[in-house]
């Protein structure tokens, strides 16, 4: 400040000689006397703005061949009154200006966007811009990632402008993001597709990312690769203007481009099946253009297409036999698939391919033909599909046959006298049981409607109806369940025997140390052993929470309406993962205990007629003394408490042990 001072008073002494005569232009160094000062700054709007310019850093930068004024015009002397205006680019660099007025950041700056970059955003200060040339340079080829990054990288910044950030992530991991990374000078960066100063939107037909452009500007690299790709069946399709036809980001990607022996790949070989399907697999190129359809699901089925989706990486793809950039029709000579050439492209694969070779068909478009080795497949096929339904339908008939029969028998072969489940209970039992598997169908179907179970219904409207009865079907029982234990001698009871107890706990020990072969002695049970007193409050809990969550997304209107929205999306969660619980639980569970058990196959009975043999009931719930004397015969009802029965047998058994 006191170079600065001094100026003002050489300025002031000789004022009155030099008003005379006109002021000379002002030098750097009278700028710099005052500007290099790094405390030097003005208010603007309320907020200090530094005024400071570092002079090495203007000397090192591309204006350092300009004088300030040169810039600054309307500085003739020292003090500046009134306040200069400030400089603009576009003085200079009109041509570059026209060009950034026509691109997207103008246009969104026009529209009150305060986030779009300007030049000094992308070049840096005005006093330190250096060349291009210059590995130090904000636009140098290797630092543009970084320098469109600054913004285009920022997701907070962006999404204040309605654009993801995530294309710019996605570069970074691309093979060419990671090529500029590493150092190359060649690899592609955000300039070389998008432009520099009049970057366009991909809508825009003169935008180098526009589809029909996108061949041209990959071509600045991939020369050789375009040289095919134009003279293809699908560079012929965009040269005539088929905006559906796949351009190289349609295959490669636009920012996640990765090599083709990177896994992620879309061109991988593993993916490119699935790459090529996202066209050829939809019915819009049979439609709209006449290609024959089923050529994706052909390739699916065959030997091939099976390997490669179990992961082989050697198996032939779409390209091994089509080609890569080349892909013609098979009627073009050129083409890999040419009847001409076919055989040195299996050969690829398959050496010693020749003419009785490729005799077989690849693909078929689902039309029967009139040559001989169609017609043959397709007797054989006929043959062997009634010969299927023929003998292995007598099998599962003659097998019915046997299965029933032996049924019959089992239950007939040992006297069941001894009723382990009342009328009532077994009413509630086969409700419970039909509207349980219900819903698990119909809601699983809607979960998986491309499924089987998809099928079973005729359209959502019924499936919708079906589920919601059963839903309710279900929850009735379930409540009528609550009155029958409250209300009934039986019902009290059985909630009674249900209770778990210590004895409980001293059974799951003993059973696994029996079931190990740790011990001899296998656990007497009572009337209900821990198994099926975890299955019944599994069942209890499992009833409250699929009927609380079932209601709130069926009445998610009234529910909203007094919690959070997003109550509904979290009950949809629970109401499903509880289906999948509740659904394995019976299968691996309750379906083992009544069925799969070698104790009990091949069906427990009781839950159809309510009875069991005393012999069978014995072994199971030893304990349970009041309905095996019950059964027997051997004590009239008005007997003696069956707790004081069970707890002399539980004394009898722990003194033989």
């Amino acid at each position: 400040m006191k170079r600065c001072g001094m100026v003002l008073f050489v300025a002031l002494l000789l004022g009155t000689g030099a008003m005379a005569k006109s002021a000379p232009k002002m030098s750097n160094e009278d700028c710099l006397a005052c500007h290099n000062d790094s405390t030097l700054s003005k208010e603007e709007n309320g907020k200090p703005v530094s005024l400071h310019v570092d002079d090495a850093k203007f000397k090192a930068s591309i204006h350092s061949v300009f004088g300030c004024t040169d810039c600054h015009k309307d500085i003739q002397a020292f003090p500046h009154d009134p306040t200069p205006a400030k400089p603009v680019c576009v003085t200079c660099h009109a041509d570059q200006q026209t060009a950034y007025e026509h691109g997207v950041h103008a246009k969104a700056a026009a529209a009150g966007n305060a986030n779009v970059a300007k030049c000094q955003d992308c070049h840096g200060s005005v006093h330190e811009i250096l060349p291009a040339s210059d590995p130090k340079s904000k636009v140098a080829r290797g630092n543009i990632p970084q320098t469109c990054g600054a913004c285009h990288g920022q997701k907070f910044v962006m999404a204040s402008s309605g654009i993801s950030s995530a294309p710019f992530n996605s570069y970074q991991q691309s093979v060419h993001g990671k090529a500029v990374a590493a150092g190359s000078g060649k690899a592609a960066v955000c300039t070389d597709c998008h432009g520099e100063h009049d970057i366009l939107a991909a809508t825009n037909p003169k935008s180098p990312i526009s589809k029909f452009n996108v061949p041209v500007t990959c071509a600045k690299c991939h020369d050789n690769v375009r040289q095919e790709y134009v003279q293809s069946i699908h560079g012929q399709a965009i040269a005539r203007g088929n905006w559906q036809a796949p351009v190289c980001t349609d295959c490669h990607g636009i920012h996640t481009i990765k090599a083709p022996t990177d896994p992620s790949s879309s061109v991988a070989s593993a993916n490119v099946g699935s790459d090529c399907a996202q066209c050829h697999g939809s019915v819009r190129l049979s439609n709209e253009f006449g290609m024959p359809s089923g050529q994706v699901n052909t390739y699916l089925s065959s030997y091939h297409g099976m390997a490669s989706k179990m992961g082989s990486t050697t198996v032939a793809n779409c390209a091994s036999c089509h080609g890569v950039h080349n892909i013609l029709p098979s009627r073009d000579p050129r083409s890999t698939i040419n009847h001409a050439n076919l055989a040195k492209t299996c050969g690829q694969c398959h050496p010693g391919a020749n003419e009785k070779f490729i005799s077989f068909k690849v693909h078929s478009d689902g039309v029967a033909k009139a040559d001989f080795s169609s017609k043959v497949i397709g007797y054989i096929s006929k043959f062997y599909i009634w010969m299927i339904i023929g003998v292995i339908g007598g099998m599962v008939l003659h097998n019915l046959i046997v299965f029933r029969k032996k049924l019959i028998l089992h239950r007939i072969g040992q006297p069941r006298i001894l009723f382990r489940m009342t009328r009532g209970q077994r009413v509630q039992h086969i409700i419970l049981l039909g509207s349980f598997f219900t819903l698990v169908l119909t809601g699983f179907a809607l979960r998986y409607p491309s499924s089987w179970l998809g099928t079973l219904f005729v359209n959502e409207a019924v499936r919708s109806i079906v589920h919601r009865v059963a839903g309710v079907v279900l929850i009735a029982v379930s409540l009528f369940h609550l009155w029958y234990v409250v209300r009934t001698p039986d019902g009290r009871r059985l909630i009674k025997d249900m209770l778990p107890d210590w004895k409980d706990v001293t059974d799951v020990r003993d059973a696994f140390r029996y079931y190990l072969g740790y011990s001899d002695q296998r656990p007497l049970f009572r009337r209900f052993t821990y198994a099926e007193k975890a299955e019944y409050w599994a069942l209890v809990w499992g009833m409250f929470v699929m009927a609380n969550t079932g209601l709130m997304v069926w009445f998610k209107v009234g529910v909203g309406e007094r919690v959070p929205g997003w109550w509904i999306d979290v009950a949809l969660a629970i109401h499903w993962y509880e289906a999948i619980l509740a659904t394995l639980a019976i299968i691996v569970w309750h379906f083992y205990g009544v069925i799969f058990d070698p104790d009990a196959y091949p069906m427990n009975w009781a839950w159809y007629d309510g009875k069991m043999s005393v012999e069978a009931y014995e072994h199971e719930h030893a304990l349970d003394l009041l309905a095996i004397e019950r059964a027997t015969g051997s004590e009239e009802e008005e007997t003696e408490p069956v707790e004081a029965a069970v707890k002399e047998q539980e004394e009898t058994v722990a003194s033989k042990k």
